[in-house]
């Protein structure tokens, strides 16, 4: 057997497989929400429960947070994460903590080109290096670095690498993010959900557009990112299109920065949800404003992921090569 887990700031996903006629097929599957937790042995027992007969061989969890020493402490969580511990929990022979974004770079590697929406119509296909990012609760991204036959996934905590506005506007919202957090700004903290928000109160704060107050009593009583990024107001419409545009921005970097001809993929919750947003120019914007490599650029393919599940299945993936 596997156990194979993605565990995120906002859900985690644990998932039970079991080796039938050469197909590891999924047993048992469970979403949870993250913050029901105080530690993460409390959700692995929970799943734990009722099951009769574990055999398990592997172990396998993408976590969002930097692995050191193959363990974990959680970037947004107030959990550890030890290799150790969960062996003992779950009598495992093998146990693999794995960077988000590495899992889900292993997962997108494996998915049917149904699973994507291409996002540049000038994209050429080519051979080399992707760049995944993934903007949901916070902002991860990792690389698959093609060495002419096969790729080689590696984690990155790029996400926590320093804002860099573009613009005059993009230069007052550093200002304002940097009275929030004085030790540093980084691209999480614009790129993620509540970077929207913040995006959004910087925008209030310097009267860009009036108020709709019927936008803010809803962001009262709903998730008010989800609210911003349905574009019912000047300052929301307004929010999201910083938003694109900065995560296009920093997607453009990343892509420089590894030479990533086969392409750049984005996955996690907010494009999945989002995809219109993403699709509507502003992301291609960002992504391209680059100067003298603006046409390099154009020829790479930018995809979203619509698969969910994409770190789960690179955990996955992650376990069966480790039982080769």
């Amino acid at each position: 057997m596997i156990l194979a887990g993605d565990v995120g700031g906002t859900k985690t996903i644990l998932a039970l497989y079991q080796l039938e006629n050469s197909e590891w097929v999924c047993i048992k599957k469970k979403y949870y929400s993250s913050a029901d937790f105080n530690i993460f042995e409390a959700l692995l027992s929970d799943f734990l429960a009722g099951i009769t007969e574990l055999s398990l061989q592997c172990v396998s969890i993408g976590v969002a947070g930097p692995i050191v020493n193959g363990n974990c402490i959680t970037t947004n969580l107030p959990w550890v994460l030890n290799k150790q511990d969960i062996a003992d929990q779950t009598g495992a022979k093998f146990v693999t903590l794995l960077n988000d974004l590495e899992s889900t770079a292993w997962g997108v590697l494996g998915l049917p080109e149904e699973d994507f929406i291409e996002l540049n119509d000038r994209a050429q296909k080519q051979a080399g290096n992707i760049a995944v990012l993934a903007a949901g609760t916070g902002l991860g991204e990792g690389l698959a670095i093609w060495n002419g036959v096969s790729y080689h996934v590696v984690a990155t905590e790029g996400g926590h690498a320093d804002f860099a506005p573009r613009n005059a506007l993009e230069i007052g919202l550093l200002k304002y993010l940097m009275d929030i957090y004085p030790e540093h700004v980084s691209y999480e903290r614009v790129v993620c959900g509540q970077g929207l928000v913040s995006i959004y109160q910087y925008l209030k704060s310097i009267k860009y557009a009036e108020i709709d107050s019927a936008v803010q009593l809803r962001m009262v009583n709903e998730d008010p990112a989800v609210v911003i990024s349905e574009k019912n107001c000047e300052l929301s419409s307004k929010a999201m299109e910083v938003f694109c545009q900065v995560y296009g921005a920093e997607a453009g970097n990343i892509a420089l920065k590894c030479l990533a001809k086969a392409g750049v993929i984005l996955a996690g919750g907010i494009a999945t949800k989002n995809i219109r947003n993403i699709q509507d120019g502003n992301f291609m914007q960002g992504f391209l404003s680059k100067g003298r490599y603006k046409d390099m650029l154009q020829e790479l393919s930018v995809k979203v992921c619509l698969n969910t599940e994409a770190a789960l299945i690179g955990a996955l993936e992650v376990a069966k090569r480790k039982l080769q």
